[in-house]
């Protein structure tokens, strides 16, 4: 749909060489119409049929398209592509974005890759409660908005970048994201770019032939091959050298890689989503990350916020938690009295969800009686000052997180390892809070 009859034409010639059938249609009016009698499996959508070039018009069509025919799967087009603008459409049911002028190959992949799919039953309607989603535990807004954006882009290919602090929980809404999507069906494979040394970055995503390098003994498949058919999940893609970055760039806008030694070019069959606890925009502007890498990876981002800005969820995830633990350490009658709840809802967890999981377990594990209270918490969490306590009252979270870092520090001389792991943080999670709170380590 198009109200430029010359790219019509050239769009059918391309679409009839490729073997489909195809129909035009010029403008909005007979569109809904057209499609009701036409039934198409597909429909390439323009987003102006104006002279103003805001896209509202083309917006408008899609979802009344998607009112009437919920399953039809569409690609929007257009020759003023935003970021802005694909992301409205695909929350609101598109299932790809294309620029104009378009590439030829890109466009039949995308065309190829929704007809492979088939019609998809929660396209342009709400979704409902899906089991996918039922390991994020939680009942904040904040929460509950992320999840709601996720089920919607799950039906979609579009890319995803999920941003938060360290142990907020961005590869469990990965994983939700790949086994509510069509791809549930294939691998979801994950790697943590920030622990893949930069001389092993082709090997590890592209993967090599035997001979390749000197210690390259037999043939091995990289990351994007064992991916084919499902997803993808680039854990701390900000940790990504300059170079490294350019050459996943080159593989994500040509859809196909080169295995290390092999000149023979592979296509990719993966949905790429990315996850990162730094901050992107402000890299891209110190010039630390390519802005052409960032937008390819960020059609869609979802931001999880910390712990400590939901504090409504904390009871929530201990007690499923605790459940986890009553059940594999075999102490059915354990529980949370409402002072060690209360008291939990006061830290503020600088290691997120990932920390609160490690204190309830280990408190589980420990604990003398049947019965947690805050004594029991507290001597679990370390008894330093920021955990002794309910936090004083002008105290911030950030002060009381700055305190939290030093005494671990403390118990575990200085020991980086060690520090990050009773805080429930990655090691470079850590290195970045030492620096920006400017706390000194000798061994850091």
């Amino acid at each position: 749909m198009d109200d430029d009859r010359t790219v019509c034409q050239s769009l059918e010639l391309l679409l009839k060489r490729a073997g489909y059938a195809v129909r035009s249609i010029y403008g909005p009016r007979e569109a809904v119409a057209t499609v009701g009698e036409f039934r198409p499996d597909l429909v390439l959508l323009d987003l102006n049929f104006t002279v103003e070039t805001s896209g509202r018009a083309g917006m408008q069509l899609l979802q009344e398209l998607l009112a009437e025919f919920p399953r039809l799967p569409v690609i929007q087009m257009t020759g003023w592509a935003t970021v802005q603008l694909a992301v409205e459409g695909m929350k609101a049911g598109a299932r790809d974005f294309i620029a104009k002028p378009w590439d030829n190959k890109e466009l039949l992949n995308a065309i190829r890759t929704q007809l492979e799919r088939g019609a998809d039953a929660g396209a342009g309607v709400p979704a409902e409660e899906a089991e996918p989603f039922g390991s994020l535990i939680g009942s904040s807004a904040a929460l509950s908005d992320v999840i709601g954006q996720a089920r919607r882009v799950a039906a979609t290919e579009a890319a995803v970048l999920i941003t938060g602090e360290s142990g907020t929980g961005k590869e469990l809404i990965g994983e939700a994201i790949h086994a509510a999507s069509r791809r549930a069906g294939g691998p979801f494979v994950a790697v943590n770019l920030g622990g893949v040394p930069e001389q092993l970055f082709e090997s590890e995503l592209f993967g090599h032939k035997a001979g390749a390098f000197t210690d390259a003994r037999t043939d091995r498949a990289g990351r994007f091959e064992l991916a084919a058919g499902g997803t993808l999940f680039l854990d701390e893609i900000g940790d990504l050298a300059p170079a490294a970055q350019v050459k996943l760039l080159r593989v994500l806008q040509e859809r196909q890689y080169e295995r290390l030694g092999e000149s023979r070019p592979r296509p990719t069959n993966v949905r790429v989503i990315s996850a990162t606890s730094r901050n992107l925009d402000a890299m891209v502007t110190a010039g630390t990350f390519r802005e052409d890498l960032l937008y390819r990876i960020n059609l869609i981002h979802l931001h999880l916020p910390p712990l400590r800005e939901r504090p409504e969820d904390i009871a929530p995830l201990a007690e499923h938690f605790l459940e986890s633990a009553r059940r594999r350490y075999e102490r059915p009658a354990l529980r949370l009295e409402a002072a060690a709840l209360n008291w939990l809802r006061r830290q503020p967890f600088p290691g997120n969800v990932r920390q609160l999981q490690n204190l309830v377990e280990r408190t589980a594990i420990l604990a003398a009686g049947d019965s947690i209270g805050v004594a029991e918490l507290e001597r679990q969490a370390g008894g330093t000052e920021a955990t002794t306590h309910f936090a004083p009252s002008g105290v911030t979270l950030e002060q009381m997180e700055v305190r939290m870092i030093r005494a671990a520090l403390g118990r575990n001389a200085g020991e980086i390892t060690a520090t990050a792991r009773e805080l429930g943080l990655t090691r470079a999670a850590l290195y970045r809070r030492l620096e920006k709170y400017g706390i000194p380590n000798a061994n850091a």
